[in-house]
């Protein structure tokens, strides 16, 4: 009886690990943005209706999970920020495909009209990290990015 109580303890905390490494944990993205907005001093339009998805990114609200997104979209100083969480990895896929569409012409934009932010937005990015995708384009970008893996990792 000892071993097999020993084998089933041995088991659990095996599956218990492997669970801990899967990458990414639940969070909620609302909570997230909010505490970026709070670290970095923000102030920015919130989009709160996931058709607002669908309408500035062309992403389909069925691929979505959830998400946080905040926008300043005064062409002279652009700031979005949009985490998502996709119902899978073939959603996340097509997330990422939609922002990385966005963010190119936000690259188009700045370097046509807007030259000297241009490395700012060269300096930011559309990442995936499992099912979370994220388009940060803001002054501290990489800092922003950071504080949101130290969410999901």
């Amino acid at each position: 009886m000892k071993k097999v109580v020993s084998l089933v303890t041995i088991f659990v905390l095996c599956l218990t690990a492997l669970a801990g490494c899967s990458g990414s944990k639940e969070v909620d993205l609302k909570t997230v943005l909010s505490d970026i907005n709070a670290k970095y001093s923000l102030d920015l339009k919130e989009l709160t209706d996931s058709n607002d998805l669908k309408k500035y990114y062309s992403i389909d609200t069925e691929d979505v999970k959830q998400f946080a997104a905040e926008i300043n979209s005064d062409s002279n100083s652009r700031v979005e920020i949009v985490l998502v969480e996709a119902v899978d990895a073939d959603a996340a896929s097509r997330v990422n495909d939609a922002l990385s569409k966005t963010y190119t012409s936000i690259v188009t934009q700045y370097s046509g009209y807007n030259a000297e932010k241009l490395p700012m937005v060269e300096a930011c990015k559309v990442t995936q990290d499992g099912n979370y995708v994220t388009m940060i384009v803001a002054d501290q970008g990489p800092e922003i990015l950071e504080t949101f893996y130290g969410y999901i990792k």
